[in-house]
């Protein structure tokens, strides 16, 4: 694998307050723990990002307070070859639909071919 972030922003008392992790689940892993997981195994990006943001959505619509309920995703995938910009998200979407029922609130998507993130640069 290629490149690989997970940028995590803790709730606003820490990420572990009154001796409980609020920001993990019942795995004990933290939702975009489990989000790069499950992308990495399926699709094997050579480029990765997942970045919560929710911090920049306090107040608003499905916001929870210790976060993990907005993200950005960027993946970079031979996995995406010859695959309609459509049916790239229905896939991601699927691949994600356990999160996406729970807490994850919002997800927006960049996803692209290694020759598509190429011609970015």
């Amino acid at each position: 694998m290629g490149c690989r972030n997970l940028l995590l922003t803790p709730g606003p008392f820490g990420p572990n307050w009154g001796g409980f992790d609020f920001t993990r689940g019942i795995t004990g892993m933290l939702v975009a723990e489990i989000m790069t997981q499950k992308i990495e195994d399926a699709l094997k990006p050579t480029r990765l990002v997942v970045a919560d943001d929710s911090h920049r959505h306090a107040g608003h619509a499905g916001h929870h307070p210790d976060g993990e309920s907005h993200f950005t995703v960027t993946i970079v995938s031979a996995a995406f070859e010859g695959v309609s910009r459509v049916e790239r998200h229905r896939k991601v979407n699927a691949l994600l639909a356990e999160e996406l029922a729970g807490r994850v609130h919002a997800m927006a998507l960049t996803l692209m071919t290694p020759d598509e993130d190429a011609r970015r640069l």
